[in-house]
């Protein structure tokens, strides 16, 4: 927490943070454009803020993603603002989206946080319907190998679909799958409405990454990308928005023994 409080004490560090929070997924290139910084000063602050969680980076291909993370920002949060007055300072939620309107072969949604587990454990968390149920009111029915089909039951509503798959499977490091349909049953479980169910329903399908890596003594550090999305994809707004919740409460489950309240 202090090198946070450390790294966004400095006003250039800050006005990096605000453009990666109005886009996403920069270049350094691209940063130095937007701020009046030499390109050394503007890589030695991005190292700060790499350094206490606030930025994170993603190769792709040659290039070199900054991305805003919300974990830190999200810790800010529950240890201080909850206890004052969370409705005043509800415009920091914003904070939380790592998402930006650009070509969909560029991430748009990363978080990073760290875990007090291991890497079978978080695994298992993953995976396990044990797990899972009670912290994402989800489930999956797979055998978790490349290329294996996977049946969701998402909050009580079961998707089945030949394009629901899982593309990489490395158990304890790396895991990818395929998003989910959407559905007549899944919209009126959650209340869309006809069109908003048509929107959503003709999106390509997306697919969702998780890299496990130990950072220490029973300490994991866990990656979470989302892409594959359309240009201006209501997706990946809900995703914004959901995952930092989901990954929270399976943060807190493994922590604690308890998820978050729903």
């Amino acid at each position: 927490m202090d090198e946070v409080f450390r790294a966004l004490a400095d006003p250039s560090r800050r006005r990096l943070l605000d453009s990666l929070n109005e886009r996403s997924g920069q270049t350094l290139r691209e940063l130095c454009a937007g701020l009046d910084m030499a390109r050394q000063s503007v890589s030695k602050h991005l190292t700060v803020l790499e350094e206490a969680g606030l930025v994170v980076t993603v190769r792709h291909g040659r290039e070199k993603l900054h991305y805003l993370n919300a974990a830190p920002v999200n810790a800010i949060a529950d240890r201080w603002i909850s206890q004052y007055d969370r409705h005043r300072v509800r415009v920091l939620a914003d904070l939380k989206t790592a998402l930006e309107e650009t070509s969909m072969d560029k991430p748009r949604f990363v978080y990073v946080t760290y875990i007090s587990t291991t890497p079978e454990r978080l695994w298992q968390a993953l995976t396990e319907p044990a797990f899972t149920k009670r912290y994402w009111d989800t489930t999956f029915t797979t055998e978790w190998t490349t290329g294996s089909p996977m049946t969701w039951d998402n909050h009580g509503v079961v998707l089945t679909d030949p394009e629901q798959v899982v593309v990489e499977s490395d158990p304890f490091r790396h895991l990818a799958y395929t998003w989910h349909s959407f559905t007549p049953e899944l919209a009126e479980r959650f209340g869309w409405d006809a069109g908003f169910l048509a929107t959503i329903a003709a999106e390509p399908r997306s697919t969702v990454t998780f890299d496990i890596e130990p950072a220490g003594d029973s300490v994991v550090k866990l990656t979470v990308v989302h892409d594959g999305f359309a240009p201006g994809s209501t997706i990946a707004e809900m995703v914004s928005v959901g995952w930092p919740n989901v990954i929270a409460s399976l943060k807190t489950l493994l922590e604690t023994g308890d998820p978050l309240p729903a």
